[in-house]
Formats: C-alpha cells, sequence, structure tokens
C-alpha cells in the first residue's frame, strides 16, 4: 500500500514511521512528506532509505492513505487535497476535530462510526485520548455527569523545540519555545488563551470528550499545565456519575478496557507514572477512590506517553481499523 506521512521529519512523524513498522502495517511505497526545508533528505523506514518529498508530489502519486502530523494551517489546506485524489486522510491536528462531518476517533471507543465515506478523520487531543479511554466504559455502566481535570504535561508535546528549550535550561542556557522557564517550573499555559480565560487546550478537551463519548450534556472543567517531564502526560481526573457505583466494578470495567492498564496498590506505592510509561501504548490508570465530597463522586490518575497512544499510535490504530473494514485497497 502507498502510504504519505505528512510532517515525517517531525516529533509525531518520526513516531509514526515507528509504529507502523512496529505493528507491520502493509507499506509497500512510502511517501514521507516535509516542508521544503526537508525536500531531500532521507527517512528509515523498513530496510530502506525514502527521500523526503514535497505534498504536491505525493497527491500525484495517489497514496491510499495519508497520515498528518504537521500543524492545523497545513492540515487545512492539504488535506482536502489528498482526499480529492482518493486517499484516506488521519490527522493529528485540531483542525478538523470539531468539523459536524469529520469523524473524531479513538477505536477502541468509537471505531463503528468511520465510514468508506470518511475520507478525513480526525485524531483526538492526546490528553484527551489518554482521559476517554478509561472513562468510556465508565460513562456507559454510570453515566458521566461532570469531569473536572487537570493535566501535566511533558514538553515533548511542545514538539521538539520545547525539548530543546528544557536541556538548554538544565545546561545552564535558554529556550525560545514557552513564555517562562520551564526547568524547576510549571506553566499554567497550553496553547493561547481564550476571552473567557480558558486556553484552547482545555477548551480541545471540553469539546471533544463530548463529541468522542457521544454526550453533549458532560459537564468538562480544565485545566492544562506544561510540567519539565520529557515524556509523557499525567491527568488528575475528578468524577460525578448520575448512578451509584461500586469500586471494585468501577476497577474491573477499566481494567477490562482494551488498551487500559490499572496499576492501584496504594500499599505497594504502586501507581502510573510517566517514567514508566514511556515508549507503550496503553493508559495507565491508578489512585482510583472515592471522592467523598459529592455524591456518586471518584478521583482517578492517569498516564500515557503521549506521542504515541496520545498521536501516532491512535493515528495508525484508525489506519487498521480503516484496513480491517475493506475501505483501504493495495
Amino acid at each position: 500500500m502507498r502510504v504519505a506521512v505528512v510532517g515525517a521529519t517531525g516529533l509525531v512523524g518520526s513516531k509514526m514511521l515507528e509504529v507502523l513498522q512496529e505493528r507491520n502495517f502493509p507499506v509497500t511505497e512510502l511517501l514521507p512528506v516535509a516542508s521544503s526545508r526537508s525536500w531531500g533528505r532521507k527517512v528509515s523506514f523498513g530496510d530502506k532509505e525514502w527521500t523526503v518529498i514535497s505534498a504536491d508530489e505525493a497527491i500525484s502519486r495517489k497514496p491510499a492513505l495519508a497520515l498528518f502530523s504537521a500543524g492545523g494551517a497545513t492540515s487545512g489546506e492539504l488535506a482536502p487535497r489528498f482526499a480529492a485524489a482518493g486517499c484516506f486522510v488521519v490527522d493529528n491536528s485540531s483542525y478538523w476535530r470539531m468539523a459536524q462531518d469529520v469523524p473524531l476517533v479513538v477505536p477502541e471507543i468509537n471505531a463503528d462510526v468511520l465510514t468508506e465515506k470518511d475520507k478525513i478523520i480526525a485524531n483526538p487531543n492526546c490528553s484527551t485520548i489518554q482521559m476517554v479511554l478509561p472513562l468510556a466504559p465508565l460513562h456507559k455502566a454510570y453515566g458521566i455527569k461532570r469531569i473536572v481535570v487537570s493535566t501535566y504535561q511533558s514538553v515533548t508535546g511542545a514538539g521538539q523545540k520545547g525539548i530543546e528549550q528544557l536541556l538548554a535550561e538544565r545546561a545552564g542556557g535558554k529556550g525560545e519555545k514557552f513564555p517562562h522557564q520551564i526547568d524547576m517550573n510549571i506553566l499554567p499555559h497550553i496553547d493561547s488563551f481564550l476571552p473567557d480565560g480558558y486556553t484552547k487546550e482545555e477548551m480541545k478537551m471540553v469539546n471533544e470528550t463530548r463529541k468522542i463519548l457521544r454526550d453533549a450534556s458532560i459537564a468538562v472543567s480544565a485545566t492544562t499545565v506544561r510540567v519539565p517531564v520529557m515524556g509523557g502526560h499525567s491527568e488528575s481526573v475528578n468524577l460525578e456519575f448520575h448512578r451509584p457505583f461500586e469500586l471494585e466494578e468501577a476497577k474491573k470495567l477499566m481494567a477490562d478496557m482494551p488498551g487500559v492498564v490499572v496499576q492501584d496498590s496504594p500499599e505497594e506505592n504502586l501507581y502510573p507514572m510517566p517514567i514508566n510509561a514511556w515508549g507503550k501504548d496503553e493508559v495507565f490508570v491508578g489512585r482510583i477512590r472515592r471522592d467523598n465530597s459529592v455524591p456518586n463522586g471518584m478521583n482517578l490518575w492517569c498516564v500515557s506517553d503521549n506521542l504515541r497512544k496520545g498521536a501516532a499510535t491512535n493515528a495508525v490504530q484508525i489506519a487498521q481499523v480503516l484496513l480491517q473494514k475493506g475501505f483501504l485497497s493495495f
């Protein structure tokens, strides 16, 4: 199968190539696409070196699938062009996520929404993916009334420049990605601020959660925070359900959810940490306990590798669903 990866030289694009190879996705010809400054570069995939090309050249070769991780403006311009050439596009930017006619997919939750007509498919925000995965079975069983979430997001979520700033500051230098020092600091600021005081990142979690769980009545309040961690996002999630729950049953529902691993043994100091989630595809959940301040309340802590399940792995899983449904042809 001819597959394009748009943004192939970036952090997520490189991870997409890695995951495609790990999962033995049937790529017969790779079309790595990047901006003009990267044209002619080589990227490794399989047992070959592939030359980075322009989007125009990739479109002319009519790939069956294109995985996008090149920013919203690029996705808005190029995704329709790839789709018009008969290509399925899985887009990692925020550009298409809330479009009414574009599916927003976490395969373990809502792969059923995908049809052969869906040429552009949105990959959710990394923090949304890891939160909704364990919450989906709880919502089905008890009905989520309200979510209050605070995130602790790795510098890798800000791309290569985020990593460079953290490393530069640790070496006594400076970086340019964040508005303040990130090393030895915490920034309650991810993406740009909106007039109501929330950030775009926070509103992504609000709106995407409702769309993926197919319930516009869920109240969601999010605070997104950047922390000086190299890889893996963490989240403190407070839930209020419509119906009563038993704690052990809730734990089992999450443990039985594909892609979720429960690590919850406080007496053994066992709980999810980003250092242990890095390089893995699962969402890890722990510190599961009742919130006794409200009826039917629960607290939990979840951690996931934001470059893998939060981005590249989820995109490749969507492609695998398209393949399984017979929508992709060789």
